[in-house]
């Protein structure tokens, strides 16, 4: 199935609104690199300079930003926005067969390290620490890479928990990377949840690919998982869809449990928090840049 492209030139310090602009448009990857000070344009071969952690803006002076479609958006309208708001950017859209990007993703894809343990590394490439939990992804075109804010968030947020003997769920588990890193870890069982038979699709070759069986990360559609209460929920999806969801999902986490709600922009948290606050125990929300993380615990008798 073909997909679009949009690549745009930027100056580094619009990097953040630019990727933000993407994401709400509905990217399905965003990826960044050097453009050379020199050259405003796209036709150049191009190499990331350095390795960035999650959040982290590049230092440099002009680069290239490529973001990934389906090929049904609607991207024409979008490139009148880029254009209104970054008079230079000179957005292009481009076709791209599924082996063109996946070796696009390839090339900006790089391991991650996420608490003291945790890694997230390609596929084919040799992990930076063999001693760490090295978690191996080839997301295909399934959204979580580690790359996104709220994605990382998320995995920051397990890396420092210890899930080792809990129950979890991941919900929208898009390319499976929560539920298999929640494995790896040690949390079982784990079960990824997602009404995308492509995202399931990539969930499974993740696990396999992991050397996790169907015992260790059960991926499944919504009307398909048990009845059960779990230690642990992550929902890393959409405001619009988590306040839709907040029956569900709280139903889905036994009294002391965990929720933890990404995927929302910073001003959508008291949206959201006064929508889960009768049931949870919320902290105060993690911001990285536009985005925020929610996280509480599930009260006992409500």
């Amino acid at each position: 199935m073909p997909w679009r492209q949009l690549k745009l030139c930027l100056r580094g310090h619009e990097l953040e609104a630019a990727e933000a602009l993407l994401w709400e448009r509905g990217a399905l990857a965003v990826s960044s690199s050097d453009a050379g000070a020199d050259d405003p344009g796209l036709n150049n071969t191009v190499q990331p300079l350095f390795e960035l952690e999650p959040g982290d803006a590049p230092l440099w002076d002009r680069l290239r930003l490529s973001a990934l479609f389906s090929f049904e958006a609607e991207l024409v309208g979008l490139c009148r926005e880029l254009r209104s708001v970054f008079p230079d950017s000179a957005p292009k859209i481009e076709t791209l067969a599924e082996k063109q990007w996946e070796r696009v993703w390839l090339e900006d894809f790089h391991p991650m390290q996420f608490g003291e343990r945790l890694w997230v590394c390609p596929s084919g490439h040799a992990p930076p620490d063999p001693a760490a939990v090295n978690l191996m992804l080839d997301p295909g075109l399934a959204f979580g890479t580690g790359t996104h804010p709220t994605t990382a968030m998320c995995l920051n947020r397990l890396a420092g928990i210890s899930p080792e003997g809990l129950s979890v769920i991941d919900y929208g588990c898009g390319s499976g990377i929560l539920a298999i890193a929640a494995a790896l870890l040690g949390a079982w069982p784990v079960f990824a949840v997602d009404h995308d038979a492509r995202a399931l699709a990539a969930c499974r070759e993740n696990r396999s690919r992991n050397d996790l069986t169907e015992t260790r990360v059960m991926a499944v559609s919504p009307e398909r998982l048990p009845a059960l209460q779990v230690d642990l929920l992550f929902a890393n999806i959409l405001a619009e869809p988590l306040l839709e969801l907040r029956e569900r999902l709280s139903a889905l986490i036994r009294p002391g449990g965990t929720i933890v709600l990404s995927g929302i922009l910073e001003e959508q948290t008291e949206q959201l928090r006064e929508a889960y606050n009768e049931r949870f125990d919320l902290e105060p929300a993690i911001v990285e840049g536009e985005w925020a993380l929610l996280a509480g615990r599930r009260k006992s008798g409500v």
